[in-house]
């Protein structure tokens, strides 16, 4: 006679591999080999299946697992141990109404019961080497973008927790449109600035998966090639199209109306207009060296 839980967990690994299968599926446009045998098949049934969540319900996040989430968050890993991420709430209401009024495009940010923002902090470690009464000799470009590509990961690993015990998660990049004054605003000191906001709460629905350009252009061996790329993003915007076309055309008084409208096009046309010319000036002027 079969072991019933063993039965039971061997019907759930079925169920992930094949959840993991079609999440890819759908993201990639590929199919997928899942043995059901592998380990950590539910984790990976969570990322694969990841979606942006804009739209939450009227419930709180209970201070205590915030900061649950917070510490797995600060638990991804990190340049050289340098540890130069930061986590900050932004609890104040009237903090709150500031960002929301420099975004009103995104509505989902009065609506996120929290609102965080991502810190790329190069203040921490020069300010060890005062406390040590040692010169600091790498002031320059290098600071910054471990600090940054710190942040990042901890963003990704917030995501991948909040995610886990069923909240939604919206990462909000355009509040670097407003770096200055979302810097003044939450009184960040010299050689620490914002990375990305997030909006975070439990999802009033499940959103759809977004589709990603196709792995033969994005995953390469022994040697970086995009000889195919014209032939791989018109391949890739008639995928996405067909799963999820845009509700609308950017700019078309400029543009004009496209006869077909896939994922280069929007993107030609988002990054035609200039966008944070001024954020290397904000960042000198927040103490780091860029070069």
């Amino acid at each position: 006679m079969s072991d019933p839980i063993e039965a039971i967990q061997s019907a759930k690994a079925i169920q992930d591999a094949k959840a993991v299968q079609d999440a890819l599926s759908q993201r990639f446009g590929e199919s997928f080999d899942v043995d059901p045998q592998l380990a950590g098949l539910a984790e990976l049934r969570s990322i694969a299946a990841h979606r942006v969540q804009r739209s939450y319900a009227p419930r709180p996040i209970a201070p205590n697992l915030l900061r649950l989430l917070c510490a797995c968050a600060l638990s991804a890993p990190s340049k050289s141990d340098l540890q130069q991420a930061d986590i900050l709430i932004v609890r104040d209401a009237t903090k709150r109404a500031v960002i929301e009024g420099l975004l009103p495009e995104m509505p989902w940010i009065a609506q996120a019961p929290v609102f965080l923002v991502f810190l790329a902090n190069g203040r921490r470690v020069p300010e060890l080497f005062k406390m040590r009464d040692r010169p600091f000799p790498n002031d320059h470009f290098d600071l910054v973008f471990n600090a940054s590509v710190d942040a990042a990961l901890v963003l990704m690993n917030f995501v991948r927790a909040a995610e886990a015990v069923g909240l939604g998660c919206c990462p909000i990049s355009v509040i670097r449109d407003h770096a200055a004054r979302i810097s003044a605003l939450l009184e960040l000191p010299d050689k620490v600035i914002p990375v990305a906001g997030m909006c975070v709460g439990w999802p009033v629905e499940a959103s759809g998966i977004s589709a990603r350009l196709p792995l033969d252009l994005t995953v390469h061996e022994d040697r970086f090639d995009d000889g195919d790329l014209a032939e791989q993003v018109e391949g890739y915007d008639r995928r996405r199209h067909a799963i999820w076309p845009y509700r609308k055309q950017r700019d078309e008084a400029r543009f004009g109306k496209a006869a077909f409208y896939g994922w280069s096009e929007d993107k030609a046309r988002q990054y035609a207009v200039p966008q944070r010319s001024d954020f290397g000036a904000f960042v000198r002027g927040k103490g780091f060296k860029l070069d």
